[in-house]
């Protein structure tokens, strides 16, 4: 499936350091770790932003919101059950994207800003899928 040709001899080099995959790890879900904290230590100010986008108990949304964004980027970090904090992060980023991103109801700036951002979520959720297919072949291949 993956035509080592294809690549440079400095690239394979590169891609097979032991520590690039625990790094693109936490970096991948990085946001999630600042979120998650953030919100547990302002909670008020966690509520007030579910709240703001209409979702209802917005201190429910907001407790689940650290859950899942500390729970599952700490899943995604350490390699176990990544499907599950992967799968949990990418839900909460699609949730997010179509309430604070919905680019279709705005216009000019608004909307230009809106669809970049739903656009950023939608690469960071296929990020989110790509590193629970390496997670499954990596369990495979043991």
């Amino acid at each position: 499936m993956y035509a080592k040709a294809d690549n440079p001899r400095w690239v394979r080099m590169i891609l097979s350091w032991p520590w690039l995959l625990p790094i693109s790890r936490i970096a991948l879900v990085s946001a999630f770790l600042i979120g998650g904290i953030q919100k547990l230590v302002d909670f008020p100010a966690a509520v007030a932003e579910q709240a703001h986008f209409g979702l209802q108990p917005a201190w429910l949304w907001a407790a689940a919101a650290i859950v899942v964004e500390l729970g599952g980027s700490a899943l995604v970090i350490v390699g176990r059950w990544v499907w599950l904090g992967a799968g949990g992060l990418g839900v909460l980023t699609a949730v997010a994207m179509l309430t604070a991103n919905d680019f279709w109801a705005k216009t000019d700036h608004d909307r230009f800003v809106a669809t970049n951002a739903f656009f950023e979520h939608l690469g960071l959720v296929a990020g989110l899928v790509l590193i629970s297919l390496l997670s499954l072949r990596e369990q495979s291949a043991l």
